[in-house]
Formats: structure tokens, sequence, C-alpha cells
């Protein structure tokens, strides 16, 4: 299984697209990212840290879902990256865990991820699911939510038909009419909602306790081998954070060019997000701090036990496993 895992990381970075940065140097930083609006590609855009750290070769490589990044960092391709709550709590179930750490909190999943159904169906709510084809991506927080969401309307996964597709994918099937509903992320879920019904929103499922993030993971190697970079990196997203706040109009144009949408779509698609301030990411009601774990470590407990339960994993990874995989050094005074 190791094998297959190291040879689909290679197969699954080769297949994303990278942007070097930075003036180059003896180091080098490879960040995993997606395509989705946030502080983080806010600040790959503003090349913040390309001008924090001068000294290092910054790579940024675009990933489609959690399994990929999952695979890359098993494949020893990756130094830092975006990562949902859910492939992380896959992540570090079972005997051999990723080497990796949670170390910031990118942001909370609300209406920018959503289940909708073609609006051709007449399906208006989950339970109207029953006997259809449903996409998401699996292994990734939106499919997570899908699962939930089925269990509050009295359904199992077996009930529906369930189709593993990237977004890209998705919205090519969902124009042919080859699915009935999916599950999946801006901007890709704006596309779907153009003739489509909404059935329920990450926000929704999140309010009843069972809620997602994307996070940002730091592997064990940069841990121990330079942690003042990825001090530098935290600061650096912890402003990428408070420039969202305080510049929503310079925040949306640099999301628009990354993304290739209107200025109005970009506010949009951001509007739809929950962004935590750096003092609440550092609180007890998410990250923690140093020696003192925040609730995410029980959200991703129970996002594990959740996993487990539907026999998507093996065995949930326990609460002390998941404390362990928070990287706390540093906390608060590090997001300052």
């Amino acid at each position: 299984m190791l094998a297959a895992a190291l040879g689909a990381a290679s197969v699954a970075v080769t297949g994303c697209s990278s942007d070097g940065g930075g003036s180059g140097g003896g180091k080098r930083l490879r960040i995993g990212y997606f395509a989705f609006p946030s502080g983080d590609l806010l600040v790959k855009n503003r090349k913040l840290l390309e001008k924090a750290l001068p000294d290092h070769t910054i790579s940024w490589i675009k990933f489609d879902s959690g399994a990929s990044v999952n695979q890359a960092f098993i494949g020893g391709s990756l130094d830092i990256a975006a990562l949902g709550s859910s492939p992380f709590a896959r992540g570090i179930a079972g005997s051999s865990p990723i080497p990796y750490k949670v170390g910031f909190v990118l942001d909370v999943a609300g209406e920018n991820e959503a289940l909708v159904a073609r609006r051709s169906t007449g399906v208006t709510d989950v339970a109207g699911l029953k006997g259809r084809t449903v996409a998401t991506p699996f292994a990734s927080t939106s499919h997570y939510s899908l699962l939930a969401a089925l269990e509050q309307a009295g359904l199992s996964a077996s009930d529906v038909k369930l189709i593993d597709l990237q977004p890209q994918p998705i919205l090519a099937a969902w124009q042919r009419g080859d699915i009935d509903a999916a599950y999946v992320w801006l901007p890709t879920l704006d596309e779907l909602r153009a003739d489509g019904t909404q059935l329920t929103s990450s926000k929704e499922i999140g309010a009843q306790g069972k809620p997602t993030l994307d996070l940002a993971v730091v592997s064990d190697a940069l841990i121990a081998e330079d942690p003042g970079t990825i001090a530098t990196w935290r600061k650096v997203e912890a402003e990428g954070l408070r420039r969202l706040a305080s510049d929503p109009e310079g925040s949306a144009r640099a999301i628009a060019a990354e993304l290739g949408i209107s200025l109005a779509d970009a506010k949009a698609q951001l509007s739809q997000g929950v962004f935590l301030t750096p003092r609440q990411i550092a609180s007890a009601d998410w990250l923690g701090t140093e020696g003192s774990p925040g609730r995410l470590a029980s959200y991703l407990t129970d996002t594990g036990a959740f996993l487990a339960g539907q026999k998507q994993i093996e065995a949930a990874p326990s609460e002390e496993t998941v404390r362990k995989a928070l990287y706390l050094k540093g906390l608060p005074d590090g997001l300052a």
C-alpha cells in the first residue's frame, strides 16, 4: 500500500501546476494550495511569503483535493499545504500516520461548500436524493459533509449512488446530465447553483455539530529542520487574514486575479467563507496555544470517529493522537 501511495504521490505532483517565486537561495519551500478564495491565495498573489523569506526558493503547487495532498506528503513532495479537516483526520489515522501537523486554520467552511441538486430532478431536500447519483471528491471535507447530511436526513451512503469526482469533472458530468447532485466547493459550486437547487451547506451542517475547516499543515521534517521558517510563514498567513478584513476591495482583486474571475464574483465568493482572526485561531475555541490545545482537537477527533463509523477509515485516531498532531509552538505570540 505504501508503494502504491508513493507512486500515486508522484503522479499527483506531476499533474499539478507549480508557480515559482522568491529570489532563490540555498533553501526551498514547497507549498500546496487550492484555487479557493482564502487568505492563503492572497498571500500567494501578493508574494508576501517571498518577501518575508528572500533566501528561499518558494514553489506554489496547486492541488484539486485533500487526497492528492496526502499522497504528496507521503511521497515527501511538500513542506506546507492547505488541507481539509476530513482528509487530515484520515491522514493521521491508522498505524502509519502521515508525518505532518496542523500549524494554522485557513477558514471554517460556510456557504462556500454545499450540496446542490440539478433543478430538473425536482429534488428539494436531502431525503429526496434516495436512489439518485451524487458526486463529490472522495476523502474531502465535502465528502464528509455529504455523509453527515445524508445521516441527518435518515439516509445512508448506500441509499444513493456515490461517485468520486474532482471539481472540474463534477461540472462536466453535471452539464452532461450524468449526475443528479453534487457536494463541492467554490468556484465550481457557483456554476452548479446557476441551474441547481441548494439542499444544504457546510455552514448548516457545522451548526448541527459537524464543522469542517480548511487547515494548513506542516511536515514533521520541516518542524525538525527549520522551525524558524514555519514561524515566519505563520505570521505571513496571519497577515493575509488581517488584509482580508482590513482591505476587502484589494483582497477581492487579488483573489479575482488568481482565479481568473470578475471582481464581483470574487467578492461574492469571499463573502461565503468564514475567516477567523489570528487571535481567534490561537484561542481555546480553535487551534489553541502551546501546551493548551483548543477545541479543534475535539472537532478533528469527532471527524475521525464519524469517518470510522461510516467505514471510511478502519479506526478513528484518538484525541491524544490528534493533540500530538497540532503544531502549537510559538502560539499565541507567533501570530502577532
